[in-house]
């Protein structure tokens, strides 16, 4: 139940914020070693100074998640991008979405497989085209004729991902049954940002889950379910057991409960994740910014790779620390 206003925590407006993941679940802290330890909190560290030298310039929301973004798709330590799992066919098949708070824009990619940077193809289907969703073909076909940039699909793979995929094959023909390691499901990368002018934006990038057939597309690039962004309430980007947060349009349940319920950033973010979403075995995180860049990053896997940036604030953090 919602705490009444006057039992609210009372928080000052940022001038600009932004919280970002790199994904839910992904190595467990008793395999993290200490060269890893650093490799991803560096990046994660790398990616908040992106979008703050956008946003402390006067930037704008988009403009500092797609930045952000895109260092994290270029990085190979997690499932966006560069680094992103790999099918069952033994390929990268990418997704992304984006949404404007100011306006309700929203824009999406599923399925692609040599568009470099997803996420901003995201925004192209949302500021080029009178659709929220392209897929497959026809998305890599928008985003050459949108002057995007290529890549071969060999740019995306990493030897630890594809080693993940064998041990998942191997697994599957000596036992017969389907196989999934933890770090299946998990190491989307996603942003939300609060600027100057009170705009939010948030995004959200995968390579979705190791193993998948059947061109499988989860939560990432459905609006609602893996992200979401209303000025007047807050943004959200989902990372997790994809297919829960879209039954459960988990992105799109914070910004309610918000405004029907009267609940803090916190308190609605808090009861999807680790109410609402624990009662159905549904696993995963989300990060989110409210309209006055208060944020909350619950998750109820065994940690989360997140970090927030404000004026006045700056952390990155792994686990449950």
């Amino acid at each position: 139940m919602a705490k009444s206003t006057s039992e609210e925590k009372v928080h000052s407006q940022k001038e600009w914020a932004m919280v970002i993941h790199g994904g839910a679940g992904t190595i467990l802290e008793s395999e993290m070693t200490p060269e890893k330890f650093k490799q991803f909190h560096g990046a994660l560290d790398s990616a908040l100074t992106i979008g703050q030298k956008i946003l402390a310039s006067n930037g704008s929301a988009l403009d500092a998640i797609e930045a952000t973004i895109k260092f994290l798709e270029d990085s190979p330590y997690f499932n966006a991008g560069r680094g992103a799992v790999f099918t069952h066919e033994g390929k990268n098949e990418l997704d992304a979405s984006v949404m404007d708070g100011s306006n309700k824009e929203a824009g999406a990619v599923g399925g692609v497989t040599n568009i470099k940077h997803p996420i901003s193809a995201a925004i192209k289907v949302m500021t080029n085209s009178p659709h929220v969703m392209m897929v497959g073909r026809g998305a890599e076909q928008f985003s050459k004729q949108q002057g995007l940039e290529q890549a071969d699909p060999s740019w995306f793979k990493t030897d630890r991902r594809w080693e993940s995929l064998q041990k998942i094959l191997q697994k599957e023909k000596s036992t017969g049954a389907v196989y999934e390691e933890v770090d299946s499901k998990f190491g989307t990368v996603g942003a939300v940002a609060l600027d100057k002018n009170g705009n939010l934006a948030a995004g959200t990038s995968t390579g979705g889950m190791t193993n998948k057939k059947f061109n499988r597309i989860g939560d990432s690039p459905i609006i609602g379910a893996g992200t979401y962004a209303d000025n007047q309430l807050c943004g959200v980007s989902c990372t997790g057991h994809g297919e829960f947060f879209i039954r459960y349009a988990v992105a799109h349940d914070v910004a309610a409960r918000m405004d029907y319920l009267n609940e803090t950033v916190e308190e609605a973010s808090d009861f999807i994740i680790n109410t609402k979403l624990k009662e159905v075995d549904g696993s995963g995180g989300l990060i989110a910014l409210d309209k006055n860049g208060n944020y909350a990053m619950p998750f109820n896997t065994a940690g989360m790779y997140r970090g927030y940036i404000s004026p006045d604030e700056r952390f990155v953090k792994m686990y449950k620390e």
